[in-house]
């Protein structure tokens, strides 16, 4: 069967293709309508494939396009009198795979489907120069994608190199070149980062800054492992990266010091780490205030939970006969004030100051820096012909592990306690107050052993009208430290 003459109404099938973020659709369209009416082309259907690429790298997965797909198996259950026809732009439109090029050639050889563009001609696939022209565009196609790439990447190590951002996305923490700091959300990282490292999960900080209202960069709600990668940047102590690789200082400001994103990053590789979301804590001892009604000459022991009483947040013992139940509110305010009390003493902030680290942080650095210019050195002499590949390998690899070690050391020197922010304050009290509930739970379960004793119903002794059915006799604080 040969080409029908350019008299005869042909069918076809339109297909329109635009990569991601370029604009084209409709001028496709508009190109491809007018070749059709001066070819005698009738369009009977249309398949569009937007922000899709048909590029695939080597090696890589075939690129995903539905309607292409589609319009392959409908060319391959044709079986008109006259075959039906494919109609695009360009031949780049349907092609930059050869793999793929030669699937769609074998199917539109076979059924003898025409295959007309608006700007690269016509192919018939059942003759060996229609498949010739048509695999050489497919060809060419690819390189131009290739050669693109090659120039993008260059243009990104170099930049690397400069420690410049590379585009993309807007990173929380920062506007939207990339470099200038966002306050409010720079503030969220350093504080979480922190809270993470005295032992808020993830899971928490997550749903208090949902619930503060922030979200990510794009508008969407907090997820844990959004949490984690958003802390895990090396970009947050002003570290620029790129294929993986640290490659130097970055042009734009930390958020954090070196110190504490390391610390963040061997926290979060720790496998002991537990990494699913606990329940939501709302009440300061809920898990934490401990039953002491006495069972078999000794205290039960159990964490007390959240309940409620007559529409009243109650701590209540989980075992069958709810050994203590004790109103929520006024058992916080009472260890709230015992604490702030407590932290409020002169010799408080020195007993419990951070054990001193060996390391000089500076040196650390210092040193680090050194092996980094080595490592760099390496490759100029690697790219000078100076040193094998091998040579290079084996070199980078002794420095990489003697800089590795270093980075745990400087990790390591991170002295973040729980209680950062609650000395050196005028009014201990508001500090405490403004810290997360997250926090202030963990700085009471470095602190004090908080039991809940069994009390006598009724008003306790030397009540009067107006205060609470609540006995401070029968909470026992336990201190942990001697201030």
């Amino acid at each position: 069967m040969g080409r029908p003459s350019s008299e005869l109404i042909r069918e076809f099938v339109l297909y329109l293709r635009k990569s991601v973020g370029r604009a084209g659709i409709a001028r496709q369209r508009r190109d491809s309508q007018r070749y059709a009416d001066q070819h005698g082309i009738r369009i009977v259907g249309e398949y569009v494939d937007a922000d899709r690429t048909a590029y695939s790298k080597v090696g890589g997965r075939r690129a995903e396009r539905d309607d292409y797909d589609r319009m392959l198996a409908t060319l391959r259950a044709d079986r008109r009198e006259v075959p039906l026809g494919v109609l695009s732009w360009h031949a780049d439109r349907l092609h930059r795979d050869v793999a793929e090029g030669e699937v769609f050639i074998e199917v539109a050889a076979a059924g003898r489907h025409m295959v007309e563009t608006a700007r690269s001609g016509t192919y018939e696939l059942w003759t060996p120069t229609g498949r010739k022209r048509f695999r050489q565009d497919i060809i060419d196609a690819a390189y131009e994608v290739d050669h693109m790439i090659e120039r993008i990447e260059a243009a990104k190590v170099e930049a690397a190199s400069e420690g410049r951002w590379l585009g993309g996305r807007r990173p929380f923490g920062y506007e939207a070149d990339g470099v200038t700091v966002r306050a409010e959300e720079a503030a969220l990282i350093a504080q979480a980062t922190d809270d993470l490292l005295v032992g808020v999960s993830l899971g928490q900080i997550a749903r208090d800054w949902n619930a503060a209202g922030v979200t990510t960069s794009g508008g969407k709600q907090w997820r844990m492992e959004e949490v984690r990668r958003t802390l895990l940047r090396a970009r947050n102590a002003g570290i620029m990266v790129h294929r993986g690789e640290e490659v130097g200082a970055a042009v734009w400001p930390a958020i954090v010091s070196e110190e504490r994103w390391r610390a963040v990053v061997a926290l979060c590789a720790d496998p002991s780490r537990r990494t699913t979301p606990g329940p939501t804590r709302r009440w300061l001892g809920s898990g934490l205030y401990v039953c002491g009604f006495p069972v078999e000459e000794q205290e039960c022991g159990q964490k007390l939970r959240m309940g409620s009483t007559s529409s009243k947040p109650t701590y209540r013992c989980n075992s069958m006969t709810r050994h203590v139940v004790r109103d929520a509110r006024h058992v916080d305010a009472y260890v709230r004030k015992a604490v702030v009390a407590w932290l409020s003493q002169p010799l408080a902030a020195e007993v419990l100051a951070p054990p001193k680290r060996d390391d000089d942080a500076m040196a650390l650095h210092m040193e680090a820096a050194t092996i980094k210019a080595r490592i760099a050195e390496a490759g100029d002499m690697w790219e000078a012909g100076e040193l094998s590949r091998a040579e290079y390998v084996a070199r980078k690899g002794r420095l990489q592990e003697r800089l590795d070690r270093l980075n745990e050391r400087i990790a390591a020197s991170v002295t973040v306690t729980e209680l950062d922010g609650l000395f050196g304050v005028d009014d201990v009290g508001a500090a405490w107050d403004e810290l997360p509930l997250s926090r202030r739970r963990s700085v009471l379960d470095r602190l004090v052993i908080v039991t809940i004793l069994p009390a006598p119903r009724g008003r306790p002794p030397g009540w009067s009208p107006g205060d609470p059915y609540f006995s401070p006799e029968h909470v026992r604080l336990e201190w942990k430290y001697r201030a």
